[in-house]
């Protein structure tokens, strides 16, 4: 069996060895959604100069999508961060999203499409950060319990080997953070949507309702 790995204690090092060098480093923060990144940016803002990358492909419809980078966008201005923290929003891929998916239409959320859409997100996060000469990357995703921190941390540190930049391991949802996300979305009143992005994601939450009000 694979052994799992901590990765709250891993950027908890980070951090310290940071610390000790005085440094506040460039981070390119892949952010999801408004909630997700409540947290980390308050989390992260202290150690760390951060852009946000709003590049969810997987996010259907249009109008969904606008939706959450709108959210995300007010966040940072009631968060009174706005001239802190600076963005970086990718063009709406979504053909590039039902590439990935093909023939994984119908597996289950939490699966093998979910891996590939993780995939899809942060090589394209990690070659916009080497590219602006970022010092690492990282993405909110892990914040949610509905993710897989592991798939994560593993995707995140192979598309960095490949970028040529670091990726920050990190499980965000750790020591109360996915709590602290619920408390900061109801201080900002923030949107938070009950599926992660996806019309199939929609589609299974949407028969999981039925099945609970039957």
């Amino acid at each position: 069996m694979k052994m799992k790995h901590n990765y709250q204690i891993v950027l908890d090092k980070t951090l310290e060895e940071l610390a000790r060098e005085g440094k506040k480093p460039t981070l390119l923060l892949h952010a999801c959604c408004a909630p997700c990144s409540s947290y980390v940016l308050e989390y992260l803002c202290e150690h760390f100069d951060i852009t946000l990358l709003f590049y969810n492909p997987n996010i259907s419809p249009r109008d969904e999508h606008e939706l959450r980078y709108k959210e995300l966008t007010r966040l940072v201005k009631d968060m009174g961060l706005e001239g802190k923290v600076g963005f970086a929003r990718s063009e709406y891929e979504p053909e590039r999203f039902l590439e990935i998916a093909r023939g994984l239409e119908n597996a289950p959320e939490g699966g093998e499409r979910c891996k590939k859409c993780y995939a899809l997100r942060l090589k394209k996060a990690a070659e916009i950060a080497a590219r602006s000469g970022f010092d690492y990357f990282t993405t909110t995703l892990s914040i949610s319990p509905y993710k897989n921190a592991e798939w994560l941390n593993e995707i995140g540190g192979e598309a960095a080997d490949e970028a040529g930049v670091r990726y920050l391991y990190s499980d965000f949802k750790k020591r109360g953070g996915y709590r602290r996300s619920c408390e900061l979305s109801v201080q900002f009143g923030l949107y938070r949507q009950d599926f992660c992005g996806c019309a199939y994601s929609k589609a299974e939450r949407e028969l999981k309702k039925r099945a609970e009000e039957s």
